[in-house]
């Protein structure tokens, strides 16, 4: 492969990188609810202000050992973490659709999905203030994503919701106890207006899938029984990701499979 594809997927990887820093920066305020422009990043410790040259992603972690270069203490691993996946997924989908105006409309839609993971984790919430406008947004970029009509959006988003709300209330009905808050709703809706009505049954079957591996064996360790709470949010957003980038393979094979 030529020179020039290396360096358009390294540089791929760099402004990822850079988002992501400015994607930590989201995980941590919007659920306290602080602006994300102002003030300036500071270590949470002892209010530091970060200089430019230590807030280089990756790299001024590894060069700071992972400490505040104000008081010493630690910072956490998780911040190039972050930085690293995001730059990661940009990578991905610059591979997967080259340079055209879907690029640009997933790399958005994958920067929200690394920050509404992050958030889920941390408070079991997913913030109406990233779902709620990422289904405009996400009906809006239909316009840019010739294989996602704005009707297939429009469904997307009324099946996404209106699905997810109906298991929420059947199972609430039978169990009488909630067992999907109405973050989970929205995100679906937000999913299917970037995805496209489609991907919703493969999204909700790889998401509950990739839940069952990893609530089993934690309801196992803890030795807890079925009401083990888990945040449902960052299993779709990974759904989401693989159906993004390897729906059509995965939709093909389970095809030819059944044959």
């Amino acid at each position: 492969m030529p020179f020039e594809y290396y360096f358009l997927l390294g540089s791929a990887f760099v402004l990822g990188a850079v988002v992501g820093s400015f994607l930590n920066v989201c995980i941590y305020r919007i659920p306290a609810g602080k602006s994300i422009v102002s003030p300036p990043s500071s270590c949470p410790h002892c209010g530091h202000r970060i200089r430019w040259f230590q807030n280089i992603p990756i790299f001024s972690y590894l060069f700071l050992v992972g400490k505040c270069a104000g008081c010493g203490q630690k910072i956490s691993l998780r911040y190039p973490i972050i930085e690293g996946l995001t730059g990661g997924l940009f990578v991905l989908v610059l591979y997967y659709f080259g340079l055209s105006p879907a690029t640009i409309v997933y790399w958005i839609f994958v920067a929200s999905l690394v920050v509404i993971t992050f958030i889920d984790l941390d408070h079991q919430i997913i913030p109406d203030v990233i779902s709620l406008p990422g289904i405009v947004i996400g009906f809006a970029c239909t316009f840019a994503v010739p294989w996602v009509t704005w009707f297939d959006s429009l469904l997307g988003i009324a099946l996404g919701g209106g699905l997810l709300l109906s298991i929420a209330w059947v199972y609430q009905f039978l169990t009488k106890r909630e067992g999907m808050g109405g973050g989970d709703i929205k995100l679906l809706a937000m999913l299917g207006a970037f995805l496209g009505w489609k991907a919703i049954f493969p999204l909700i079957f790889i998401a509950s899938l990739c839940g069952t591996f990893v609530g089993l064996p934690l309801m196992l360790i803890r030795r807890e029984n079925t009401r083990l709470a888990l945040p449902f949010g960052p299993f779709l957003a990974v759904s989401a990701i693989i159906v993004l980038l390897w729906g059509p393979r995965l939709i093909s094979w389970y095809l030819n499979f059944l044959r």
